[in-house]
C-alpha cells in the first residue's frame, strides 16, 4: 500500500497493473462483468485488512503486521503463489470471510498524500472490464448511461471512499501500536500432515507480554487511539493457524 491515497505513480499496490481513471470518454462503451470470480487473487499468500473489518476476518485467518506501517494483513497461504481461500474456478471459500481490498476490485482510489481529491480508477483487466457491444445483461453493467455515470460507477465509489476512510483510521491506529513499543518480529513454523515443514517470516505480533506490563498511562493512550480493538482481535486471530491447515489439509484431500 502506497501512502494514505495508495498512490498509484509510485508504487501499484497489490492486484493492479494497469488502472487508469475512470471517464466516460474512455469508458463510456465499457462494462464491468459481474463474475464473482476471485481468481485476480489466487497467488496471494497475505492480503491487506482494515482494522473495522478485524472482528470478521479473526474468526478465519492469522492477522499479522507488516512493512514500513505495520499494517494488518490476513495470512491465506504457506506456500508461495498458492491462496489456500480460493478454488480452481475462483471460488472463494465459505463461510470465511472476504477482505474489503479484495471486494473493492477492479476499482481503486488513486492520488498523492496532498490531493484534496482522489481519483477513481479500473484496473484493465478483460474479465471485468468489457466491451458493452451495444447491449447489457444482467452479467454486465454499463459503467455510464447517456454520458452520465450509471449504477456502477456509484456504487464503486461509495465503496472505496468508505474504504479509504478505513485504511486512514487504520494508520492512525497502527503509529499508536507500532510507538507504544509492543510489536515485535516473530517467525512461525508451520508443518502439515504429509511432514512438510515452511516458515513464515517477515511480519510483527502483538507481544502480550509487553501489553500486560504496561503502565495504566500507556495502556490508557491505546484507549483513546480506538487500537485496544485491533491489538485484541489480533491475538484471538493467533487460534486461526489451525484455519490455515484445514484450509491446506482440504486443498490435498
Amino acid at each position: 500500500m502506497a501512502g494514505p491515497a495508495e498512490n498509484t505513480a509510485n508504487a501499484l499496490p497489490l492486484f493492479y497493473k494497469a488502472p487508469e481513471a475512470v471517464s466516460s470518454e474512455r469508458h463510456g462503451k465499457n462494462g464491468l462483468a459481474q463474475t464473482g470470480d476471485f481468481g485476480f487473487a489466487a497467488k496471494a499468500i497475505v492480503i491487506p485488512l482494515m482494522a473495522a473489518e478485524m472482528p470478521a476476518a479473526m474468526r478465519s485467518y492469522p492477522i499479522v503486521f507488516s512493512g514500513p506501517d505495520f499494517m494488518p494483513m490476513v495470512i491465506t497461504g504457506i506456500k508461495d503463489g498458492e491462496n489456500l481461500f480460493i478454488d480452481a474456478k475462483g471460488k472463494w471459500a465459505e463461510p470465511h470471510y472476504v477482505p474489503a481490498y479484495v471486494r473493492r476490485y477492479p476499482f481503486i482510489l488513486a492520488g498523492a498524500e496532498t490531493d484534496e481529491r482522489l481519483t477513481l480508477c479500473i484496473e484493465k483487466d478483460p474479465a471485468r472490464l468489457v466491451s458493452l457491444g451495444g447491449k447489457t445483461s444482467k452479467d454486465v453493467k454499463p459503467l455510464f448511461e447517456d454520458g452520465a455515470q450509471g449504477e456502477v460507477i456509484a456504487s464503486a465509489l461509495s465503496f472505496c471512499e468508505q474504504y479509504q476512510g478505513m485504511f486512514v483510521k487504520t494508520r492512525q491506529i497502527m503509529k499508536v501500536i507500532a510507538a507504544s513499543g509492543l510489536l515485535a518480529e516473530r517467525t512461525s513454523k508451520i508443518t502439515l500432515s504429509d511432514g512438510q515443514n515452511f516458515n513464515i517470516t517477515g511480519f510483527h505480533l502483538v507481544d502480550e507480554a509487553r501489553l500486560l506490563a504496561m503502565s495504566d498511562e500507556d495502556f490508557l493512550k491505546l484507549r483513546k487511539a480506538d487500537a485496544l480493538a485491533t491489538i485484541y482481535c489480533h491475538l484471538a486471530s493467533i487460534n486461526s493457524w489451525t484455519s490455515l491447515l484445514h484450509q491446506a489439509g482440504l486443498r490435498k484431500s
